[in-house]
Order: structure tokens, then C-alpha cells, then sequence
């Protein structure tokens, strides 16, 4: 379980448009005293009419490949010739392109599809996209031109229709997204050991959406739900949120990037991660106790089934996407995003500003803004504030460490609150 200690540049992107869409406002906006603590035919939806967030969605349109009747939902299933249970990762892959999280795209990657994303960055008509989606299988008896049922259980979740079978060359898909084929990074283990020998692409047609023990609002949902004509920035985490991250996420607000109303979108990833990472649900019931708990006016809380890759640089580009095509205008991106280490070494696949580097060199055709998020860390003096701050005052710093925090979290010992809430911290001494 990593825990970031108080000394803590957070890692975060998303979000997704076409270019010239998105003008920045440079405004700045009035401070917040948190010193103490304080993308065949989808459905489409017209962005400027039918939702709060005026964001355009990536490629220009949001996908809804969701039937709506049980009329049309039986039809489709009556045309599948057999079915399938979806793996975790795939749930999590096919319900963002059923509701458009992963709009432009209406389908698992055919082979075209998926070496241009693999060799570009980018779909065959350019538009880019970080991450190719793919449906992984060992199975010889699945063929192109079948139609599959795909279920969670007994769920029916949507069908799919194969269009193609393909060996993957999974080393070089390796190297140019992770940035290395060892099998030290989780992303290539992944890879090389979870996903099955083959790929198919496939038109998804949705019938049903998973049922979890956390509710996940589509695009559509989380659009109506924001304020229009002001920004919305995106924080992405995959773990519990400590009191740097809070701070991280609501000063973000005050940044010149964002204009003046601005309003912050936390989003964490609920679904598969790292091994070692907190379990989703257990994040889910971080995230709502902390949500009371704040009860902050400028932040909203929505949470997304994706699957992380830990693919640092090129992570960033499909959250950044992804937060796009939820309205998002704006998207955190701190040291390291998406990063990760080798099981073996312990050193870092990517350095600490690539991630940065790459959303700021790509924001002017993902649409998005990045704010590269402040370094903070805990002072006994004035709380938090910048390291360079910290530096040039001769602040007494406080740290604690994961390995710390985690020791002291199974012995049962007080947690200081300016490290972490005391809400987090009863949830995760029941659940972890």
C-alpha cells in the first residue's frame, strides 16, 4: 500500500478534445484559506445544449453505445451465438467505451487501430488517444464475425460484435507505452502474464452498466452535475487522499492556469491497480467520509472504473482524455504521474517532470489545461507550504513516511492529523 508522506509532489492528468477547442482564462481566483485543513453510429449528445459542462468531448461528440429499452436489449442478445465473462480490467475497458469515457472510440481496437495507437499516440485519424483499448483472450474458438454476449456474473453487460483477431507484438507495445518490456514494471507484467495471447476488435453495443458497491456516474451524469462557463479542474488519485493531497487539489484553484470561479472535480480510479495498492472499495469509503467530512462548496467527488496501467507519460495523455469527455477543462499533474518503479531495483521508470513534460507539450490537442501541482510539504511554523518556501524560511519540516505511517496505522497509534484525517485514517485501521 503506498501512502505519499508529507514532503509530496502529486501525480495526476486527464481529459480529451479537439484542438482550438478550449481557450484558457487566466484569472486569478480568490485565495481559500485551507491552512487549517480547512468517442457505426453512437448516440451522440450536443454539448452546449444538453449539458452543465460546456467542455467539448474528445473527437467532438460523447458516446453512448447504452440501448435504452429492454426491447432493443433483447434483440441484441438474441443475436449472440454465445457468452463470455469479463476479467476486472475488461469490465472496467468496456464500460468506459459503452458510456464515453473513452469517446471517440465505439469499439475494442481493431489491429490497425491498435498499432497506430501503440506506434503514434494516436487513432488513424490523428486524433490522439494515450492507451490502446484492447480485448485480450486465449480462446481459439472465438472468431471474427462472432457476436458475444459479455457478462459480469450474471449480468448481462453488453455485446460484442469481433471484427478481427490479431497476434499483438506485446514487447514493442511495451516498450512505446511503458517505455521499457521488463517485467519489473507492473504495466508489462501485466501484459505479458494477464492478457490472454490474443486481441479482437469488436463494436461494443451496451445493455446494462456493472453494478458496484460504488455508484460511478457516467460522462453525461457528471456533466450535468457541473457548473458551466467555469473551469473545472480534474485531480486523479489511486489512493486514500492524506491532508497534502487535499491541499494539493484545492490551492490548485488559485493557480493562473484556472479562472476565477473555478471548481475542482476529484476523481479517483476505483478499479484495478498496482498489487500493493489499496483495495477499490476500501478507496471508495476514504473518499466518502472525507467528502463529509470537507464538505467543500468549489469541490465535486465522482469516481471512475478504469484500470491503471502505471504507464506514467503516456497515463497522463488517456487521463487527461478521460477527464476531457467528463467536462473537465483543467487536469493536476504532478511529479511523477502514473509512475512507477521495478519490482527489482526499486528505481523509477520515468523521471519526475516527464509526465508534466508530455501533458504540456500535448495539451493543445487533448483541449486541456495542465496545472502542474505545487510541491508541499507540512512546516511546524505555518503548515503547509511550498518546498521552496519552506527552504528560504528555514521552516521546520515534518515528515513521515509510508513505512511509518503504515506501522503506526496496524499498532494502533494516533496518526497526526496534520498528515492525515482522522475520518481516512478509522476507515483504513477497519478495512486494510
Amino acid at each position: 500500500m503506498k501512502l505519499a508522506i508529507a514532503a509530496i509532489a502529486l501525480a495526476t492528468t486527464t481529459a480529451f478534445t479537439a484542438p482550438g477547442v478550449f481557450v484558457s482564462r487566466s484569472a486569478a481566483v480568490s485565495p481559500i484559506n485551507n491552512a487549517a485543513f480547512g468517442l457505426s453510429s453512437p448516440r451522440v449528445m450536443n454539448t452546449q445544449l444538453d449539458m452543465a459542462a460546456t467542455q467539448t468531448p474528445h473527437g467532438g461528440t460523447l458516446v453512448d453505445l447504452m440501448l435504452k429499452t429492454d426491447e432493443e436489449k433483447e434483440a441484441a442478445i438474441a443475436k449472440c451465438t454465445t457468452e463470455l465473462q469479463l476479467t476486472p480490467r475488461q469490465l472496467c475497458d468496456t464500460e468506459l467505451i459503452m458510456n464515453g469515457a473513452f469517446s471517440p472510440i465505439t469499439s475494442f481496437m481493431d489491429e490497425a487501430t491498435y498499432n497506430h495507437v501503440v506506434e503514434n499516440m494516436e487513432l488513424p485519424d490523428g486524433t490522439i488517444f494515450g492507451l490502446p483499448v484492447v480485448f485480450d483472450t486465449d480462446s481459439e474458438d472465438l472468431q471474427p464475425g462472432m457476436t458475444v454476449l459479455l457478462k459480469d456474473g450474471d449480468r448481462d453487460i453488453a455485446t460484442i460484435e469481433f471484427t478481427d483477431k490479431f497476434l499483438p507484438n506485446k514487447p514493442l507495445e511495451c516498450k512505446k507505452c511503458y517505455g521499457t518490456s521488463e517485467l519489473e514494471h507492473p504495466g508489462a507484467l501485466m501484459v505479458a502474464t494477464e492478457r490472454g495471447k490474443y486481441y479482437m476488435g469488436g463494436k461494443i453495443t451496451g445493455l446494462n452498466l456493472p453494478v458496484r458497491d460504488f455508484v460511478c456516474a457516467t460522462p453525461a451524469e457528471v456533466r450535468e452535475s457541473l457548473p458551466a462557463d467555469v473551469d473545472v479542474v480534474a485531480f486523479q488519485c489511486r489512493n486514500p487522499v492524506h491532508r497534502a493531497h487535499y491541499e494539493l487539489f484545492t490551492r490548485a484553484l488559485d493557480a493562473p492556469e484556472v479562472g476565477e470561479g473555478g471548481v475542482v472535480l476529484v476523481h479517483p480510479t476505483c478499479g484495478p491497480t498496482q498489487a500493493d495498492d489499496i483495495p477499490g472499495v476500501v478507496r471508495y469509503k476514504t473518499y466518502e467520509v472525507l467528502k463529509e467530512e470537507t464538505a467543500n462548496p468549489r469541490t465535486s467527488w465522482a469516481y471512475l472504473p478504469y484500470s491503471m496501467h502505471m504507464a506514467g507519460p503516456r497515463e497522463a495523455i488517456q487521463h487527461m482524455m478521460i477527464r476531457k469527455n467528463y467536462g473537465c477543462t483543467h487536469f493536476i499533474i504532478g511529479r511523477d504521474m502514473a509512475g512507477s518503479k521495478s519490482s527489482v531495483t526499486g528505481e523509477d521508470y520515468y523521471g519526475a517532470y516527464e509526465a508534466q513534460d508530455t501533458a504540456k507539450a500535448n495539451a493543445e490537442k487533448l483541449g486541456v489545461t495542465p496545472v502542474p501541482s505545487l510541491n508541499l510539504v507540512y512546516t511546524e511554523e505555518e503548515g503547509f507550504v511550498t518546498a521552496d518556501e519552506a527552504e528560504e524560511r528555514n521552516l521546520s519540516k515534518r515528515n513521515l513516511s509510508g513505512t511509518k505511517f503504515r506501522k503506526m496505522l496496524r499498532g494502533g497509534e494516533d496518526i497526526p492529523e496534520w498528515f492525515a484525517f482522522k475520518s481516512v485514517v478509522d476507515v483504513l485501521r477497519e478495512n486494510v
